[in-house]
């Protein structure tokens, strides 16, 4: 092993907010972390637009809401890093943990928080306009098509509410979704009032259609065989998660979908490691809970890493 790998009692691998929120239990409870992430902080709460549903907060946008709970990790002494985890080794009750950047961690205990990235069509289009007129961020990209068309696909929270930001902005909104709408209802309301949105329901997207930038999507409709073709300046998706915890298959925590399976303390079945947040195998993936799994993971973390100095 290096002379240069550090060691601590704790590395959490995921700064969204079940990671920061394990991050100041953990601090609390006297452990020596490293919180660590291969982006900027926050996870995907970063894209959000706005937040209705964190307590106390009342309606704040996503990033703002991301920037305080990493500000009250930095308060709280927490030491943060980037690094991008490709691989957990077991040594003895150690935890070794190989960076792709080339830092090795030593450590007592794991909090797996790395929750999920955005689900692909798999369509032809799809990857000559990702990143460019193809986006998975309204907040961060939806600025350029004010006053053009644009075109929302998905039916759920997500897509729901991107839209109606859109829509604001947009000449034209179209949403098509492969069922019907299954926000919660009174945003679906909202957006169904709106004068310049059009809704598509039970439509499969089949292509994204153009040049430099894409000019069509073409779907066609799951009961009629139908198909339609919307001319428009650019697509956003919102079709569900995939779970990103490929780098601990190796571990035997996963379930066949991808996600980590752990008891009601956040543990999997390798005594030292624990997963939070999206990750975990769950029935309500929200702020509010991945912030709750944090404190439950961090909580009982510190008590494995004390019964080994028992």
């Amino acid at each position: 092993m290096s002379d240069t790998t550090k060691s601590y009692d704790l590395v959490i691998i995921g700064a969204g907010p079940a990671g920061m929120t394990a991050a100041i239990y953990a601090k609390r409870a006297n452990l020596n972390l490293l919180l660590l992430d291969k982006l900027a902080p926050g996870g995907q709460v970063v894209n959000t637009l706005e937040v209705q549903n964190y307590p106390a907060t009342g309606i704040i946008n996503g990033a703002e809401l991301a920037i305080k709970m990493f500000e009250h990790t930095q308060e709280m002494g927490v030491e943060f890093d980037y690094g991008t985890v490709n691989r957990i080794e077991l040594d003895g009750d150690d935890k070794i943990l190989h960076c792709e950047e080339g830092p090795i961690y030593r450590c007592k205990s794991v909090i797996i928080a790395t929750g999920t990235m955005p689900r692909r069509l798999g369509v032809p289009g799809e990857e000559d306009f990702a990143g460019g007129s193809l986006s998975w961020c309204a907040i961060c990209d939806g600025a350029q098509y004010r006053g053009k068309r644009v075109v929302v696909i998905g039916g759920g929270n997500s897509a729901v509410e991107e839209s109606l930001y859109l829509a604001s902005i947009a000449t034209e909104l179209t949403v098509i979704t492969m069922l019907d709408l299954t926000a919660d209802p009174s945003a679906c309301d909202k957006l169904r009032a709106m004068p310049n949105v059009k809704i598509y329901e039970w439509h499969d997207i089949i292509e994204f259609i153009g040049g430099e930038r894409m000019e069509k999507v073409r779907a066609k409709s799951s009961k009629t065989g139908e198909e339609i073709v919307v001319e428009t300046d650019g697509a956003f998706e919102y079709i569900g998660l995939e779970p990103t915890a490929q780098a601990f298959e190796n571990l035997g925590i996963l379930n066949k979908f991808g996600y980590i399976e752990t008891d009601e303390w956040m543990a999997t079945k390798v005594p030292g490691i624990f997963g939070a947040g999206d990750i975990n195998s769950k029935m309500l993936r929200q702020i509010v809970t991945a912030c709750s799994d944090g404190a439950y993971a961090a909580q009982a973390a510190a008590r494995y890493v004390k019964s080994l100095t028992k």
